[in-house]
């Protein structure tokens, strides 16, 4: 067989997605490089499905040295795509909760202060009780202190797996697994999904 057929018949690689090609060389440059992996024609890619992956890198040419790389973060509750619409749906849900409870209005106060009963004019308004209530309701229905940190942490403080896996030193699949079960319970909790039988 010719050099000429058997190039002819090797397979072409597919074209890179839209971007990424660009996304890779900021990655390669920066030495951010744990989101790549090598694809079956020894071309470096986004590991897809990871939240790393999802990440936007941007390089603007300010400064003098130019080349700044700005980091657009991903939601974490958009950006781990394992996830399913309940437990998406309930995350969001208990971080609204958790939003318009801790709204600017809403100043703990010494116990000493007094303080009027009456609402005319004054006081917190239903609503935050309401969502407060809500959030407290949800977090008990988390049951285990450790779930309830991860749920917490990443639903309300926007942390993502990969650095609450840093701080508790355990293995990024671990804390999504305990993340998956504390969404369920919340998903159960909020009537979106029933609460499965223990496999017997």
């Amino acid at each position: 067989m010719s050099k000429k057929t058997a190039k002819a018949k090797a397979p072409k690689p597919p074209k890179l997605l839209k971007g990424e090609a660009e996304q890779v060389r900021i990655r390669k440059e920066i030495g951010h490089d744990f989101a790549l992996k090598d694809d079956a024609f020894g071309r470096k890619r986004l590991a897809a499905g990871t939240l790393e992956a999802r990440r936007v890198y941007q390089v603007s040419n300010d400064g003098p040295t130019g080349g700044i790389v700005r980091v657009r973060n991903v939601d974490p509750l958009t950006g781990i795509t394992s996830l399913s619409r309940q437990q998406r749906e309930a995350g969001m849900r208990y971080r609204e909760d958790f939003r318009v409870s801790a709204q600017d209005g809403v100043k703990p106060m010494a116990l000493t202060e007094r303080v009027d009963g009456g609402r005319i004019g004054g006081g917190i308004a239903d609503s935050i009780l309401s969502a407060g209530r809500a959030h407290a309701d949800a977090t008990r229905a988390l049951a285990h202190w450790e779930v309830a940190g991860v749920v917490q942490k990443v639903c309300c403080q926007g942390e993502t797996v990969k650095s609450l896996a840093e701080q508790m030193g355990e293995a990024r699949d671990v804390v999504t697994k305990l993340l998956k079960v504390g969404l369920d319970m919340l998903a159960v909790h909020y009537g979106m999904m029933l609460m499965r039988r223990p496999r017997g």
